[in-house]
């Protein structure tokens, strides 16, 4: 898949070079305050951060998916990541499911870049990798992340937790395959 841009976002994939991004990214309290247990393990240093990014890049080459960098197409600057996941589970008695992402840095917050990438990844899924459903989930209190989800066209499901965190599941079937 080739690196693509929406109206004000770049997508690639990731490279070693976000290491200090993805650190930053990580380091936030703002940004991990609702992932709870689904966070994954939080990098405190650029190896660690180096290690989640090769982690990624090794989904890429097994899945032929995973979490892409998101740049501010004007400046270049890193914002943070979004994507789609390939996820074993089980997570709320799912198994492999293409889970829909995002994460960005706080600065990025309220402007309408969380949605903007939502939508674009959405639409890959459907449009470019034909999945037939499309899910994600989010704390149950994050209502800025729900609210995205639910714009985007993912409806809820049901509660569940993830290890000590309530989330909210949502999904969406392919609208093309529907009839």
């Amino acid at each position: 898949m080739q690196p693509f841009d929406t109206a004000r976002l770049h997508f690639r994939p990731f490279a070693d070079a976000d290491a200090a991004g993805m650190l930053a990214l990580d380091a936030d309290p703002a940004v991990r305050r609702y992932l709870g247990g689904m966070g994954g393990p939080r990098a405190t240093n650029l190896a660690q951060s180096l290690a989640v990014i090769r982690f990624i890049q090794a989904q890429y080459t097994a899945n032929g998916i995973g979490r892409w960098a998101v740049l501010l197409r004007e400046t270049g600057e890193f914002m943070g990541w979004a994507g789609l996941k390939l996820v074993a589970g089980p997570i709320n008695g799912q198994q492999d499911f293409y889970d829909l992402a995002y994460r960005f840095r706080p600065p990025f917050w309220r402007q309408g870049y969380g949605y903007e990438a939502a939508q674009a990844w959405r639409d890959h899924a459907f449009e470019t990798l034909g999945l037939a459903r499309l899910c994600a989930y989010a704390d149950v209190e994050n209502t800025g992340s729900r609210r995205i989800l639910e714009k985007t066209g993912l409806r809820q499901c049901n509660e569940f937790r993830e290890g000590s965190t309530r989330c909210v599941w949502y999904e969406a079937p392919n609208p093309s395959l529907s009839n």
